[in-house]
């Protein structure tokens, strides 16, 4: 659906974008991460076919956007972090008014996704009284008005309380699960995403650091398996040359538990060490712990030394 190959671009003698190649299939959801300036509000403008590659292809459903932009544009649906709103109109008249544009025929379309979105107590207000979760919410509305093929999105769920983020991450696996829509979502928020993307693109500095799912991304960048266990005995120092941190106290049933942590070089390790250790000391609990999202992007995106 979407296809990135070789692409660069400058803004002066500011390179933004440089030699990055990337895909999504139909129907996937893939985040596109990196810091700020990492270029990855330029690549969405370059798939949109609103900027001239310096260099490169793009495709966008088989269409070149920047041949082709009218029809790359009208399977899209975008959201940025930027409004663009009309304030002196209420939020149903704004969404109407959309409609119209993107040729919208379905008379209860408007009605169906001010109710998805929470806003059907405020779809009669003027937009300038909008809050910013309730101004995210209407553009996400507005960016589905045409049930698009593809949604590009620029941090979809800043400025969202708890509530307004649960209600979009569930609409966003809707679409990926029932409608096969494809997603391209940038955010700085990685916990969310984890919820909703199939696979990640990591760059900085306009290119290519890494790519894959998650647990593709584990087996790249995780060092070693982290096992954590509850015994009630004492542990220090290195056993059998494993590493051993004491993380915390606890208890159980009034029981004095001691919680630590173990690196093993793989998952495959994690049966046999169990056993040798609950021959020297009461075990009350173990568990694998696999890195976040948040931890393999800091690992990816850690200049080399």
């Amino acid at each position: 659906m979407i296809r990135v190959s070789g692409l660069r671009h400058s803004f002066g003698s500011v390179t933004a974008v440089a030699d990055l190649s990337f895909g999504v299939t139909a129907g996937e959801a893939v985040g596109l991460l990196g810091p700020n300036g990492s270029g990855k509000t330029t690549v969405i403008r370059l798939l949109l076919g609103l900027l001239r590659p310096d260099g490169g292809t793009l495709r966008v459903a088989g269409s070149d956007p920047l041949t082709d932009g009218s029809r790359v544009r009208a399977l899209s649906g975008v959201l940025t972090e930027t409004a663009g709103f009309y304030g002196h109109l209420s939020g149903a008249a704004n969404l109407r008014f959309f409609a119209g544009l993107y040729g919208v025929t379905e008379p209860a379309r408007v009605d169906r996704l001010i109710g998805l979105f929470g806003l059907a107590g405020a779809a009669g207000r003027t937009v300038d009284t909008y809050s910013t979760g309730m101004l995210k919410r209407l553009g996400l509305a507005r960016a589905l008005l045409h049930r698009p093929a593809v949604l590009f999105l620029d941090e979809p769920t800043n400025g969202l309380d708890p509530e307004g983020t649960r209600q979009v991450l569930a609409s966003l696996r809707r679409l990926r699960e029932q409608e096969g829509t494809t997603i391209l979502i940038c955010s700085h928020l990685l916990g969310q995403l984890e919820a909703v993307c199939d696979r990640y693109v990591f760059i900085r500095r306009g290119a290519l650091l890494a790519e894959g799912s998650l647990p593709e991304l584990r087996r790249r960048f995780q060092p070693g398996i982290t096992l954590e266990v509850l015994t009630s005995g004492g542990l220090s120092g290195n056993l059998e040359g494993i590493p051993v941190e004491s993380r915390c106290s606890t208890s159980l049933a009034g029981k004095a538990l001691q919680r630590f942590s173990f690196t093993l070089p793989q998952a495959a390790d994690v049966p046999g060490f169990l056993a040798r250790l609950a021959d020297d000391v009461p075990l009350y609990g173990a568990r694998v712990v696999e890195d976040t999202l948040e931890d393999i992007y800091f690992r990816v995106q850690e200049p080399e030394s």
